[in-house]
């Protein structure tokens, strides 16, 4: 994964240069391994979920982030693995073309380590989110190692975060934790409680469903063998309430 910047100056055009359209088509390589998808899908599923009654965000994950209008071939950004624009029209985009966002930078950005990106991930890309993209919230975590650190923008300046007691890191800019949990990293509300995927809603309904259903059949089974004991007692002319 490569960056793309500002040219310094007009003798810097070359013919490799793009002066992009207004309907670009993000650009990414595939993924590292399965568990880099199953990640970034897990993210974008959660929040979504999360915020399905909203329509001022956009989340989305290896999509390239076109953000010079002097774009060079070799040096094009390639879209951080998953990243969240806050205060913007919730659709589905090609791309993210800042010059036609209102110039809005991610406001979040997670990059998940591999071995051939770690270092990048780490100083190259630090650098161009804190002092060209100023994005407020940067983490990255590493799937395999655990690997798991996040830093918010102070003054200019990325500020490494502590975790809390569980371990869990903030995210000002969403209002929600991250933390890793059965070796993923799952979003965590202000409370730490875990932000479910739509699969565990469903899960869990189901499963207060049949919880109901037993209670509700223990009942009926407690109601017939009570019923059945009152019988037998008249039938004896006993009277079950002095019993």
């Amino acid at each position: 994964m490569s960056l793309a910047k500002e040219l310094g100056s007009p003798q810097d055009i070359t013919e490799d240069v793009i002066f992009p359209p207004g309907d670009l088509y993000s650009d990414e390589p595939p993924l590292e391994t399965e568990l880099h998808l199953e990640q970034i899908m897990l993210l974008l599923k959660c929040l979504k979920w999360l915020w399905r009654d909203r329509n001022d965000f956009y989340t989305a994950g290896n999509l390239t982030i076109y953000y010079s209008p002097h774009q060079r071939k070799s040096e094009d950004f390639r879209g951080p693995d998953f990243f969240v624009v806050l205060d913007t029209e919730r659709k589905l985009r090609k791309s993210w073309v800042v010059w036609e966002e209102d110039g809005k930078y991610p406001n979040l950005i997670l990059e998940i380590l591999s071995e051939s990106t770690a270092n990048t991930d780490r100083e190259l890309k630090k650098k161009i989110y804190q002092d060209t993209f100023r994005t407020p919230d940067y983490f990255w975590f590493d799937p395999y190692t655990l690997e798991f650190v996040g830093f918010h923008l102070v003054d200019g300046q990325y500020q490494l975060l502590e975790p809390n007691n569980q371990g869990h890191l903030w995210s000002q800019q969403l209002g929600l934790y991250l933390g890793i949990y059965d070796g993923l990293l799952r979003f965590f509300t202000s409370e730490n409680e875990l932000v479910p995927t739509p699969e565990e809603v469903a899960e869990l309904a189901e499963s207060e469903r049949q919880q109901k259903e037993y209670e509700r059949q223990q009942k009926e089974i407690a109601q017939e063998k009570a019923e059945r004991l009152a019988a037998k007692l008249r039938e004896l002319n006993i009277d079950p309430e002095e019993i």
